[in-house]
């Protein structure tokens, strides 16, 4: 059965076919807004990156759709311009990257150079008179140019209206819990709402609050910081009211029935503030956030506990844990050591549950309708798709509801390849980095260049948020990010008590806070949906229901110890969601960052756990941000604690939610290493990750090895790290680091089987070929040896399963796997992105696999598992486990390896792995090759740096 990719998800056949007959009149469609001004040169003069500075973020930068366009790409096939016209050459890369030079690079990246040549100018509007808006004729992004601060702010938050009106109204509303309302009760808006609203459930004060605290106690940029934000905002609503009068505004509002298409009747609601600080709060919520899941881990190391008793049990936990592998790829390698977050020496404070004890937190309540459909494959053809996905059967409650508990709050993926100039072929630093935020249409983040008092940069901003440039480039440098995942929530448990002094309940709502029995605070959001022309679910409501107290929002309940306590969870950033800003501020300032290590200070200002990277024509150069909390001597974070003074972080004030944090020095930095890469790996030595998967085996060493290898023979050049980065992108982490050891193991002894003996042979071929899963030719949709792949696919959750789990028994094997999934392969639907996500092999058993093996075989192994579990120990016995499970693989079908979905059919496996951007909207655009690489992507190499004023 053929099925086509890349299908509309507002639209419906019978609402655009009753659309086209007239029963809704399409919308005069506008291509422009604001007074014209004729086409003049915007090019900045001695741009120091002279040419050799690109970029790329796919789909296009053009993100909204009025509803004539939204229908003829339903009816017709076609897309509004500049809403597609980087993803081909996104995509071809695939194929192109082999025989890439710097002097093919446009090929594949935009020009990153300021300003447009006056014969690349496609438009130029002044939507006031102190700042102009000029977009070029290749991609359509805005280079805004302001003659006042305001003007420049202005012009950017018009610039992201006319790009992303439709998206930014999305956000608030996921940010504010009350998307269901706005967008319809499709599974997939709830569960956005459910993931995200939980972490940061604020009132109106409450955003009041975080603005004014950015306006009154930081100062002078403070101050500028929140008049560059309402200037932005002034920007969206001004192109808000003028899209709403002239009709042209995206077509979504009419298909959600927020606007009358014949009358024009309704409102698009003005943007705020306060909307900024909830799109903040999804924003670093999910790219930004690190640490937690520490109740998930106490039930890890329970369960190992009861299988070897409490010493040994603790002894295997900690091996799993890998909290400081030795063997594990490091960005600072340079031997520097950083401690943050590790075991202590005299655990204390620890609060363990009783076994058996552990409730989530009802999160729904009082639904009506019948909206929701069991099981998460019913969100597939959902108008918005959330993020993650869940595994089958996984996460849901009875109902049929999301569990946000079970939702991976952990989310990576981005990546970055820096060499020193020492050894390139020009003398400067090279770097290609960037940010991976998934698949959407249009894209969560555009770009844009600005230039005015006091900033000047080209680069990526979130949308709704993007009052500066984020990540990019600067006059003569260049930055990106990686998500960090440091250690940054915590879990308490807070002992529950009743006020009349009588003994508690469970489900109490009063808890101990410093010795006085304290009310929690309920935190609620009552959403109703009806049905429209976009979503044909049925009408219906429920209420989502938080506790908040002073150690932050209840996730579990439990007993310790005999007495009931709640479990919360506590980040550093709650209630802080828009203080980055400043660090922002910073880097787009001219003026500010001039080298490598005011670029870290400007970066140290952000709250936020990323990794940061640089590269100007001098230097490369490294920082970690976030705010990291100082613990009390002794605590450990990867448990829950208890919920006491003595315990809390230092100096914790729970009315602001402010504490110590460690200061500039202890956070990884690093200026002029010889090389960086970064792929969500540990930071540095000392540095404890904050969660499992952090061993001898992660994506970082597919960029570690290459770089590593560029770097000895010298001479690096952007066509020759770009390549590095490219290789990686295709290649199978599994098959190029642990099919070694299986095939040692599995060679060990002569193969007899000639099923499996053709079975390894395969695998030898492919690995012998660089284990990558690509295609034999551009557009051939066929791997070059798809049955190798497929044998990999199948073989892998089997054999960790019989590797492991007669020794570890079935509860800690579960528990382990609920820590770490055991496979984030391509096709994946329960991976950091869901099926379709692009990026894989993130989380995983691939470390506890290749330790094994090599204790198996007698190899070294530094920081080795507790126990050896192949064949407990035995070489010949875990031969024979691997030999079964490859021979149960190589009898799966392709169909029975890859199942099929809403996307694809069963058995198609080029397209099972294959990227599919998730709509946001109505346009959306065709299936792409799976390539592991950020979403956008900058290849920079500046060959001279300002002169000192």
């Amino acid at each position: 059965m053929r099925r086509r990719t890349g299908r509309p998800r507002l639209v419906t056949a019978a609402a655009a076919f009753a659309l086209a007959a007239g029963l809704l009149a399409p919308l005069p469609q506008a291509t422009a807004a604001g007074p014209a001004a004729p086409p003049t040169a915007q090019a900045v003069d001695g741009d120091l990156c002279r040419g050799q500075c690109s970029d790329i973020l796919p789909p296009g930068q053009n993100g909204n759709a009025t509803l004539a366009e939204i229908l003829a790409h339903q009816l017709l096939g076609t897309r509004p311009g500049h809403s597609s016209d980087q993803l081909s050459r996104y995509d071809s890369l695939v194929g192109g990257y082999s025989g890439l030079t710097d002097a093919r690079m446009s090929e594949f990246f935009n020009d990153a150079s300021f300003g447009v040549p006056e014969n690349q100018i496609e438009s130029v509007i002044s939507p006031r008179p102190d700042v102009t808006i000029t977009r070029d004729k290749k991609t359509g992004v805005p280079h805004i140019k302001g003659a006042t601060r305001y003007g420049t702010e202005f012009g950017a938050g018009y610039a992201a209206g006319q790009d992303r009106l439709w998206m930014m109204d999305l956000f608030r509303h996921i940010g504010r819990g009350d998307l269901t309302p706005f967008a319809g009760g499709a599974l997939a808006n709830q569960g956005l709402e459910q993931q995200f609203w939980p972490q940061a459930p604020y009132t109106e004060a409450d955003y009041q609050a975080q603005i004014e605290h950015i306006r009154t106690t930081e100062g002078e940029r403070g101050r500028q910081a929140m008049e560059d934000a309402q200037a932005y905002i002034d920007g969206i609503n001004a192109y808000r009211v003028q899209s709403k009068n002239g009709r042209y505004f995206p077509g979504e509002y009419v298909l959600t029935g927020h606007i009358d298409s014949i009358t024009n009747a309704g409102e698009i609601k003005p943007f705020t503030l306060s909307d900024l600080i909830a799109i903040a709060s999804v924003v670093g919520g999910q790219f930004g956030g690190g640490g937690g899941g520490e109740v998930q881990s106490a039930l890890s190391l329970l369960a190992a506990q009861r299988k070897y008793g409490v010493a040994e049990g603790t002894r295997v936990w900690e091996s799993f844990r890998q909290r400081e592998d030795p063997e594990t790829v490091l960005t600072v390698h340079d031997g520097t050591a950083f401690p943050y977050a590790g075991k202590p020496g005299d655990p204390r404070g620890a609060a363990l549950p009783d076994a058996g004890s552990v409730t989530p937190e009802q999160l729904v309540h009082d639904r009506t309708g019948s909206a929701v459909t069991k099981g998460p494959r019913a969100a597939a053809k959902d108008p918005v798709r959330a993020p993650a996905r869940l595994a089958p059967a996984q996460g849901m409650y009875d109902d049929g509801v999301l569990d946000p508990a079970a939702l991976n709050p952990r989310r990576g993926m981005s990546n970055a390849l820096l060499v020193s100039g020492q050894h390139t072929a020009g003398g400067s630093p090279i770097a290609v980095f960037g940010p991976q935020t998934g698949y959407f249409a249009p894209q969560l983040m555009m770009l844009q260049e600005l230039q005015g008092p006091g900033i000047s940069a080209r680069g990526v901003s979130f949308a709704g948020v993007g009052m500066y440039v984020q990540m990019g480039r600067g006059k003569d440098y260049a930055w990106s990010a990686t998500s960090a995942l440091q250690d940054m929530t915590d879990t308490y448990a807070v002992e529950l008590c009743a006020p009349d002094g009588s003994d508690p309940a469970k489900d109490a709502v009063h808890y101990r806070y410093r010795g006085e029995c304290v009310p929690m605070e309920k935190m609620e959001r009552r959403n109703a949906w009806r049905p429209s022309v976009a979503d044909s679910t049925a009408a219906g409501s429920y209420r989502m229901q938080v506790w908040r107290t002073r150690y932050g929002m209840v996730t579990h309940r439990a007993t310790v110890g005999g007495k009931p306590v709640a479990y919360t969870s506590l980040r550093t950033t709650y209630r802080h969601e828009a203080d980055s800003i400043i660090g922002f501020q910073m880097l787009n300032d001219p003026s500010y960052v001039t080298d490598a290590r005011s670029f870290q200070q400007a970066a140290h200002k952000i709250g936020y756990a990323f990794n940061w990277f640089y590269a100007d024509s001098r230097t490369a150069a490294y920082f970690n941000s976030g705010d990291n909390p100082v613990r009390a001597a002794n605590v450990d974070p990867a448990l829950p604690v208890r919920a006491e003074q003595q315990y809390e972080w230092q100096d914790f004030d729970p009315a602001a939610n402010t504490a110590a944090y460690t200061p500039f020095a202890e956070h990884p930095n690093s200026i002029g290493q010889d090389y960086y890469i970064s792929w969500n790996n540990r930071q540095a030595e000392g540095y404890a990750a904050a969660g499992f998967g952090f061993g001898a085996v992660h994506r970082g060493d597919l960029l570690d090895d290459r770089v590593a290898a560029l770097v000895a023979a010298g001479g690096v050049t952007r066509a020759s790290l770009t390549r590095a980065m490219a290789e990686a992108a295709v290649t199978d982490l599994r098959g190029e680091q642990l099919l070694p050891e299986l095939l040692a193991v599995l060679r060990s002894q002569p193969l007899t089987d000639p099923q499996l003996s053709t079975a390894v042979q395969r695998l030898e071929e492919w690995r012998a070929a660089g284990s990558q899963r690509k295609e034999t030719s551009p557009g051939s949709r066929r791997y070059t040896h798809p049955d190798a792949v497929r044998l990999m696919d199948a073989w892998w959750p089997l054999l960790v399963a019989a590797e492991f789990k007669p020794g570890l028994g079935d509860e800690l094997y579960a528990a382990f796997a609920a820590n770490l999934a055991v496979d984030e392969s391509p096709s994946a639907a329960h991976g950091p992105t869901g099926a379709h996500g692009g990026s894989a092999f993130q989380f995983g058993w691939w470390g506890f696999v290749d330790k094994d093996l090599r204790q198996v075989l007698g190899r070294e192994v530094q920081g080795p598992l507790a126990r050896t579990y192949c064949g407990d120990g035995a070489l010949t016995a875990c031969r024979d486990a691997l030999l079964a499970t490859l021979k149960q693989a190589a009898a799966r079908t392709p169909g029975q390896v890859y199942p099929g979905d809403a996307e694809c059919a069963a058995g198609q496996q080029w397209c099972a792995d294959a990227i599919i951007h998730r709509a946001l909207g109505g346009i959306t655009h065709p299936a792409v090759h799976w390539q592991n690489r950020p979403t956008y992507q900058q290849v920079v190499e500046f060959p001279s740096h300002r002169a000192a004023p």
